[in-house]
């Protein structure tokens, strides 16, 4: 039998890769399962983005290999959201690059900048796609941990006691997944000159800004970020537009075009009426916020009233598609979904997925109905 890369034995099958296969069993057998694990949209994107695609089928452009950086008008765009939203000055020529999904962005940029033997610090707890990612590459994952103390935000003075001297890339992921924390000016600025002081290159995963948030912020509004920062976003949360896969890259043009290198190598372009559709929704007025966010505030309300009669505690102040909950003390996240799963047919995630720092918490997703979430209240 063929044997595989050395590379595969650094990583596992996703979690949900494999959970789901479990979930979706139970379905077949008969199980009413609700699922609260995954955070993929359920709501459907605003009206004017279908009619973009669907007219787009018409333009002869449409058929035709499209540009590695995307076509002009999409990059505008990602520059008018940019400030209008987040008061952020970007050249739409040489500060931005479309991505098909900012999950593909992390893959490009660590590729771009990593050698084997180069360290990342990544959060804890965390995307684990950034230790996956970082382990492909035979860098080196070293994990920073994150905590209620400091408000799920990293602890400089805790970074400089590590060996930093192999560190190329530090994720950030703020908004915070997991736990919906919410990074402030004077964090990003304290981490720019973390960054600058060892030649880090920061890079700050942003796709939950719109959900629940009023105070959208992107760490490129800071004075300098863009010497070493680069900041990644997407429409599938804000858009709810996952399975379309469109993110975006912006940053200073020297590293943006290192990233290019990669992606120019990787794909040939995102198909034409998928960007019209994009374009349309970075257009869209405030109120397509106003009434997504309305809609997952009762969601969330359902949500807490479900943690709470888990006996589960959880800040009223987090952001974002997740309510992130604390066990009662001396429980194991793993064997708590696990029993969820088995005794009430409800399946929400164990939050050791994103780190060691996610023991004794779980993760209840928003992307479900009013109907369901009570239905999840009254099995409880």
């Amino acid at each position: 039998m063929m044997e595989v890369a050395n590379r595969l034995h650094s990583v596992e099958e996703y979690y949900f890769s494999k959970k789901l296969k479990e979930v979706n069993s139970l379905i077949l057998q008969g199980k009413p399962i609700i699922n609260l694990g995954i955070g993929s949209p359920d709501l459907q994107p605003p009206g004017k983005v279908i009619s973009a695609i669907t007219e787009s089928f018409k333009d002869g452009r449409a058929h035709k290999y499209q540009s590695y950086q995307g076509i002009p008008e999409l990059r505008e765009a990602i520059a008018g959201f940019y400030k209008t939203h987040f008061q952020v000055d970007v050249n739409a020529t040489t500060e931005v690059l479309p991505l098909m999904g900012s999950k593909e962005g992390i893959m490009h940029i660590s590729m771009a900048f990593l050698n084997e033997g180069d360290a990342v610090l990544i959060p804890n707890p965390g995307y684990p796609t950034y230790t996956s990612v970082t382990k492909l590459l035979q860098a080196e994952p070293i994990f920073y941990n994150l905590d209620t103390e400091n408000n799920w935000c990293p602890n400089i003075e805790e970074l400089e006691k590590q060996d930093l001297s192999k560190v190329k890339i530090m994720w950030l992921n703020y908004p915070h997944m997991p736990t919906g924390a919410k990074a402030t000016k004077a964090v990003f600025e304290s981490l720019i000159t973390f960054a600058k002081k060892h030649d880090i290159l920061l890079v700050n995963d942003n796709p939950y800004s719109f959900i629940l948030n009023k105070e959208p912020l992107s760490i490129l509004s800071i004075e300098g970020a863009k010497d070493v920062c680069l900041e990644l976003n997407s429409l599938s949360k804000t858009f709810n537009m996952a399975g379309w896969r469109v993110g975006m890259l912006l940053g200073n043009n020297e590293l943006l075009n290192a990233v290019l290198k990669v992606k120019s190598n990787m794909d040939s372009g995102m198909f034409y009426g998928i960007q019209q559709g994009a374009i349309e929704a970075l257009n869209s007025s405030k109120m397509w916020f106003v009434s997504l966010n309305n809609i997952y505030e009762k969601r969330r309300k359902l949500v807490w009233e479900l943690a709470t009669k888990l006996n589960c505690s959880f800040d009223e102040n987090a952001t974002g598609l997740f309510v992130w909950a604390k066990l009662p003390a001396a429980l194991n996240s793993e064997a708590f979904i696990d029993k969820l799963l088995k005794e009430h047919n409800l399946f929400i995630t164990p939050g050791t997925i994103f780190g060691s720092q996610g023991e004794g918490y779980v993760r209840f997703s928003l992307c479900a109905t009013v109907k369901e979430l009570e239905e999840a209240i009254t099995r409880v």
